[in-house]
C-alpha cells in the first residue's frame, strides 16, 4: 500500500485502475471514485482499432486524502462482476514508446541482410 500519492502535473493526483470489465463506462468509474471525493478526470483505454476496453484505466482526484481513501476503498472490490486492482499510476516512460529500439526487419536468408527496418537493412554492397 503506498504511503502517500504524487500528484501528476496540474496537481491532480492519477491512479491506475486495472481489470475492469469491457462493459464498465467513464461514467460509471468516476461514480465509484466519488463515493471517495471529487473526481477530476476518469479515462478507460479502448483498443484504437476496435474501440474496445482494454480492461484498465485512469482516474484522476485532486485531493490525496480522498485518492488514498479511494485506493483503499476500491483495491480489490467488485465492480461488474470483476475485482479492480487499483494502484498509483506510474508517469509514463520517456523517449520512445515501450522503450524500443528502433529498427525491425531480419530474418532473410544467411549472408543477404535483414531488410526493413529504420537504417534499411537489405544487403550490403561493396564500394
Amino acid at each position: 500500500m503506498p504511503v502517500g500519492l504524487l500528484p501528476k502535473e496540474g496537481g491532480n493526483l492519477n491512479i491506475h485502475v486495472g481489470n475492469l470489465a469491457r462493459e464498465v463506462t467513464e461514467e460509471e468509474l468516476r461514480q465509484a471514485f466519488e463515493a471517495f471525493g471529487q473526481v477530476a478526470a476518469v479515462r478507460i483505454i479502448t483498443d484504437r482499432h476496435s474501440g474496445v476496453s482494454r480492461g484498465f484505466g485512469f482516474v484522476e482526484m485532486s485531493d490525496n486524502d480522498e485518492a488514498q481513501a479511494a485506493l483503499e476503498g476500491l483495491n480489490m472490490k467488485e465492480l461488474a462482476g470483476r475485482t479492480l486492482d487499483i494502484s498509483e499510476a506510474r508517469p509514463p516512460r520517456e523517449g520512445r514508446r515501450n522503450n524500443r529500439p528502433y529498427g525491425g526487419g531480419g530474418g532473410g536468408r544467411p549472408g543477404r541482410g535483414g531488410g526493413g527496418g529504420w537504417s534499411g537493412g537489405g544487403r550490403r554492397r561493396p564500394f
